[in-house]
């Protein structure tokens, strides 16, 4: 056996269970004790553990380890255990000394924590209770105090604080709490922007591209967040959801076309600023099952064009799982591992307060917050004018809406009146699930129902997407909660004595209820809004798998939220504003849909307008002039100087320029075969990133215009390009 491999297996294995990494250059200090080989026995291993063990407690070889809350996971710094330290009377009723001795420092402290918070309860006696004597599953012992030394650190308040919540919210679920009974529940009154109505909005008195030239004013002093969590499991794809090709024209990938759009913010930033090289940060959240992935995406495509630092990834901690009504510990693969869950988007707002970036932006002068979900390629559109609408108000926080259908999954905004206390009284996202028991309690108590005037709930869906303004984001992060959010837990119950669960739960919190934290740290002078746009305009998520979509068409639904329905939505949402700027072009309606992979998708035109060639309505009603397409042809417009005239298409057409190119498109007249989606036969085995849209797409013949020396060009119907300087 190597030497040094037995030396590195063994501190992992034996003392940490941990990644040890540099215990390679300290080889020379075994020699001694070469004797060990592939055939000695555990005995002798152990003595030699018990030889490295006072070399590993004074710090002479670090270790470098994940954090996260996971059994091997450690601090990030080296470990020191001081196995002087006497141990409590309250723990030694469970523990021997001899077994305290094991521990690291941080593992005694931690254990200790656990007892002492649970003299009460002993609701997690299975987890410190009946070790066996030393010797006897020694790295277990180690490894569980370890976690939960790590599970302290990543909360605030520690595990104690966890679980005293915990006991709390699983006591109010076992016995039915409404936690919503001191409120009354109203339709609030928000924002309402239509991209193509040229009548101003009743409360702000601004038409759509007024609001977006207000929020051009702000752009160059916000930073964007993107909450990147998950795995695509439900839309049937192995992969993080930031990787998936929002189209199949252009396929560039979620993360792309956000990247894309904050870096035309930061040009457009420039232009209407005297500021030159504006910056706009982007932080990632993501998790421990998605953070390997994202930083590969990244670094395989240059950070998307992004400079070095100006994207940040922060990686949101797992909490511990819960068994049962007590609030016990839920135990992992061996009684020495705790398991963990995620704990929910929510996290964002207290990782940004605990990395420093709070602070940061606040330095550098920054003024807003925008947080975007990761499969939403609409929502880019409503940035500009949200931002307008919150610079107008003066909202501490803004959430973008959208007309929800009755009984939709998804969250709505509500006013809820408190009762008695009119200062406990906010406008705050309640989810489909709460919103219709609380609507059966009051006023006609026919719960979520369409309003019959306009087919859609009175409560706008909330598209769980928000501007929120620096400021009072600092105070309110700054309070007593340190950013986290009030949380919930949704326990699945064996039965009607519900006390035990069919699986483990945990504690669970979402990003869009901050409110509640706003309120308690600035009361009534909290200013709280909403904006709603058209639906077409903004939202179309890609979340379900082609089965669940399908199932879902088959039900009546109309919004399937698949890749597929996600990618010709997209589409229907540019034929518009092509169609806005004068374009004699076919706007696909409801009827018109047409079924491939059993998903109703657009028959075309396909058109896909890149963040580089407009971001707003005033610059595609300046860039585009006339022209006509087809219904089976495909366009893609990429290029911050380009302008088209009158072209006439009848086929696939694609035109890049670069930065430095000022493009004049006049008159083009293209034909030619184009693109045609083809549905994937039954039972063909494709990769798992086309089977979840259920076809695939055939570009037969393409006419490309691509056109990167900076410069001035022409190009006219013939569609050659032509220099003009």
């Amino acid at each position: 056996m190597n030497l040094t491999y037995a030396v590195t297996s063994l501190v992992a294995l034996v003392y940490t269970n941990a990644s040890y990494t540099s215990a390679f250059s300290y080889s020379h200090a075994f020699t001694n004790y070469s004797q060990i080989s592939a055939s000695s026995d555990s005995d002798k291993l152990y003595q030699f553990a018990a030889f490295l063990k006072p070399h590993y407690q004074s710090g002479q070889f670090p270790l470098t380890v994940r954090g996260g809350g996971s059994s091997s996971s450690l601090a990030a710094t080296p470990i020191r255990s001081d196995t002087t330290a006497s141990i409590p009377t309250t723990v030694a009723k469970f523990v021997s000394e001899e077994n305290w001795a094991l521990l690291t420092s941080e593992g005694q402290s931690a254990l200790t924590n656990l007892i002492e918070s649970d003299a009460k309860f002993l609701a997690q006696k299975h987890v410190y209770g009946d070790w066996p004597e030393m010797g006897i599953e020694d790295e277990g012992k180690i490894r569980i105090c370890n976690q939960l030394s790590s599970l302290d650190a990543s909360y605030p308040g520690g595990l104690a604080a966890y679980l005293g919540k915990a006991k709390v919210l699983l006591k109010e679920s076992a016995d039915g709490s409404n936690p919503f009974s001191d409120f009354e529940s109203s339709v609030p009154e928000g924002e309402s922007l239509s991209y193509d109505s040229p009548a101003p909005d009743s409360h702000t008195g601004m038409t759509f591209s007024q609001a977006e030239e207000s929020g051009l004013t702000g752009i160059a002093d916000v930073a964007f967040v993107l909450v990147a969590g998950g795995l695509g499991e439900r839309l049937g794809y192995s992969g993080i959801k930031l990787s998936l090709e929002t189209n199949l024209l252009t396929n560039k990938c979620y993360l792309e076309v956000y990247s894309r759009y904050i870096q035309a913010m930061q040009r457009m930033a420039e232009k209407k600023s005297v500021r030159k090289n504006i910056r706009i940060p982007l932080v990632i959240m993501t998790s421990g099952d998605t953070d390997p992935a994202t930083r590969q995406l990244l670094t395989e495509n240059n950070n998307f064009g992004f400079e070095e630092g100006q994207v940040q990834i922060v990686c949101q901690d797992k909490v511990a799982a819960l068994k049962d009504g007590s609030a016990g510990l839920s135990l992992g693969a061996d009684r020495w591992e705790i398991e963990t869950k995620p704990h929910g988007h929510g996290d964002v707002h207290h990782l940004l307060l605990r990395e420093g970036f709070v602070d940061k932006w606040e330095e550098e002068g920054r003024n807003h917050v925008i947080f975007l979900q990761d499969t939403n390629a609409l929502v880019i559109n409503s940035i500009l004018p949200t931002l307008g609408v919150s610079i107008t108000k003066g909202f501490h926080m803004n959430s973008i809406c959208i007309p929800r259908l009755a009984g939709e999954a998804a969250g709505a905004i509500a006013r809820l009146e408190h009762k008695t206390d009119p200062e406990k009284s906010l406008v705050i996202n309640v989810e489909y699930n709460q919103l219709d028991p609380l609507l059966k309690t009051q006023g006609d108590r026919k719960g979520d129902v369409a309003d019959p005037a306009t087919g859609y709930s009175p409560y706008p869906g909330n598209a769980n997407n928000i501007v929120i303004e620096m400021g009072a984001y600092a105070k309110t992060l700054r309070g007593e909660d340190q950013g986290v959010v009030l949380e919930f837990v949704n326990p699945k119950y064996k039965d009607d004595t519900r006390t035990e669960f069919k699986k483990p739960t945990r504690l669970e919190c979402m990003m869009q209820d901050i409110p509640k934290l706003f309120q308690k740290e600035m009361g009534s002078n909290v200013n709280i809004g909403f904006t709603t746009f058209d639906r077409w305009f903004t939202f179309s998520p890609a979340k379900n798998s082609l089965e669940s979509g399908v199932e879902a068409v088959e039900n009546g639904n109309n919004a399937p939220g698949t890749m597929s329905s996600a990618e010709s939505d997209k589409y229907i949402q540019n034929q518009r504003k092509l169609k806005h700027a004068g374009m004699d072009i076919k706007v696909t309606e409801e009827e018109d849909l047409v079924k491939i992979g059993d998903i109703p998708v657009t028959a075309g035109p396909r058109v896909i307008i890149c963040s580089s060639f407009a971001i707003t309505q005033e610059e595609i009603l300046n860039k585009v002039k006339g022209g006509s397409i087809t219904e089976r042809s495909s366009l893609v417009l990429d290029g911050e100087g380009l302008v088209i005239k009158n072209i006439d298409l009848d086929g696939a057409l694609v035109i890049r320029t670069a930065h430095g190119c000022d493009v004049t498109v006049d008159g083009l007249i293209v034909k030619n075969k184009g693109n045609e989606l083809v549905e994937i036969p039954e039972g063909e085995d494709v990769d798992e990133a086309i089977a979840i849209r259920g076809y695939t797409m055939d570009k037969h013949e393409v006419k490309e215009i691509i056109i990167n020396e900076p410069g001035r060009y022409i190009v006219e119907a013939d569609g050659v390009v032509k220099k003009l300087d």
